[in-house]
């Protein structure tokens, strides 16, 4: 991480009772991040007393609000469940209501005469006609209800049905995925407020410490270079500071785009850690079982997988015929005080013969879905086996890190009491000084840089077994 760069800072710090001349009123050392060491100001503008503390679980709940990917997700979902409605009409009846009103001009016969022209004449018809403007009203309505086409339609609407909880399931992916990249986000800006606290101590150190150089140069006790070096140092820590706590304001405004939130950046990560996960010591073939029962991912792909072999057979249905029951009634006529009633029942069969080889194609289409379904299905298993792995071994390692880390904080610490002693005394030097607290400063850093990886481990192994 971008935070664990910066260990290294070229300061050192002592404990002013044990530098300075026998002198009352010595002050004493900075604590370390652990012993609650106030946080630098912020570049926002907010000091800490007015910043508020912001808990991992107010973070997870401002996202599961404001991450717009959730929203997304929520939408896809509603989506799905718009077109398993639309599959399901198929099985319903359906009723038209239908008026229409025309207005019809046309020629009509109105009579016709026999006429002959003289004896042994061949006789004449004639027709007469009249042209003709009426109104035409018709007034009615028609139902029908498909009563079997071997599974067509049901297999449509249980595919759709399928694919909705598919997608029910990916909501619940894209939870658990915003829930990992915020305590991600959370630990790191944590990891970056306690390096903010490692680059103040030091300072503060540095700055007793060059008050007190300044006295024993000026009673010639020290060389004048030992005062250019605690200067030097001061001008050191400054930059580190300015470092640490714009790092922190970065893992800040990460923290805002994982949890959503446009706000601008007002308060302060608190000091948390993710607690022991219950099996974070056992085996990947322990947790493995119940990992593949909990992981919404995996479901999301078996329903996916139901959905094209129930599609699959409802195509196989295309090669038979529907039937479908029909039944209608009208009423029509010239005039809305003179209509004339009708109606009609039936049933409708049809059996497509030749389509030129669509429903062919369409099997195959989906046969090629349920073999793609199925190798996804094992490939996120195989997944799923790589995630558990992986975040038990970071933990195991994590725990381990932090145990070190901790022995090498008392041995720095022991070290630098050590050369503070030595450096009082006229024995040691200001480079063995500066040595023993750079190495107390690195070691505090790797604390605080152990404290994140255990905690990001364990969010990994959250997210692993398909817990929130």
């Amino acid at each position: 991480m971008q935070w664990l760069i910066a260990l290294v800072i070229p300061a050192f710090s002592i404990p002013m009772q044990a530098v300075a001349p026998p002198a009352p009123g010595a002050v004493p050392a900075a604590p370390l991040p652990s012993q609650g060491a106030p946080v630098p100001e912020s570049k926002t503008g907010a000091t800490p007393q007015t910043m508020r503390s912001l808990s991992l679980a107010e973070a997870l709940e401002i996202a599961r609000r404001n991450q717009p990917t959730l929203h997304q997700a929520h939408g896809a979902t509603e989506a799905a469940a718009g077109r398993s409605d639309q599959a399901r009409s198929g099985l319903l009846p359906q009723v038209n209501l239908n008026a229409s009103v025309q207005r019809i001009h046309g020629t009509s016969r109105v009579g016709s005469a026999t006429t002959t022209t003289g004896v042994g004449a061949t006789p004449v018809t004639t027709t007469g006609s009249t042209d003709t403007t009426y109104n035409f009203i018709s007034l009615g309505g028609s139902a029908s209800q498909l009563i079997w086409d071997f599974g067509q339609t049901w297999g449509r609407y249980r595919s759709a049905d399928r694919l909705t909880e598919s997608f029910r399931a990916s909501e619940l992916t894209a939870d658990q995925a915003v829930a990992l990249n915020v305590r991600r986000a959370y630990f790191t800006a944590s990891g970056q407020r306690a390096l903010a606290r490692v680059s103040q101590d030091a300072l503060t150190n540095l700055e007793k410490h060059l008050a007190q150089i300044q006295g024993f140069v000026t009673v010639g006790t020290r060389p004048e270079i030992d005062l250019a070096q605690a200067r030097t140092d001061v001008a050191n820590g400054r930059v580190a500071l300015i470092d640490a706590t714009n790092a922190y304001d970065v893992a800040r405004a990460q923290l805002n785009q994982a949890m959503g939130d446009f706000t601008n950046v007002t308060y302060d990560v608190a000091d948390e850690e993710l607690p022991a996960i219950d099996g974070e010591d056992a085996t990947g073939e322990t947790l493995l079982p119940t990992a593949i029962k909990a992981r919404p991912e995996l479901v999301a792909q078996q329903r996916s997988l139901e959905s094209s072999e129930i599609l699959a057979r409802s195509y196989r249905g295309g090669f038979g015929p529907s039937l479908s029951a029909v039944a209608g009634a009208t009423e029509t006529g010239t005039s809305v005080d003179d209509l004339k009633p009708g109606w009609n029942v039936g049933a409708t069969l049809a059996w497509p013969i030749f389509q030129g080889g669509l429903t062919k194609g369409l099997i195959r289409e989906a046969e090629a879905n349920i073999d793609q379904a199925r190798a996804s299905l094992d490939t996120t298993k195989l997944q799923i086996r790589l995630d558990i792995e992986q975040a038990l071994l970071n933990v195991k390692a994590a725990k381990a890190r932090g145990a070190a880390a901790t022995d090498g904080l008392d041995n720095a610490k022991e070290r630098l009491r050590l050369a503070e002693g030595r450096y009082a005394s006229g024995v040691g030097s200001v480079i063995e000084l500066g040595d023993a607290q750079v190495a107390f400063t690195n070691a505090g850093a790797q604390v605080a840089q152990a404290q994140f990886n255990l905690s990001n481990a364990r969010a990994q192994l959250l997210a692993a077994l398909g817990r929130r």
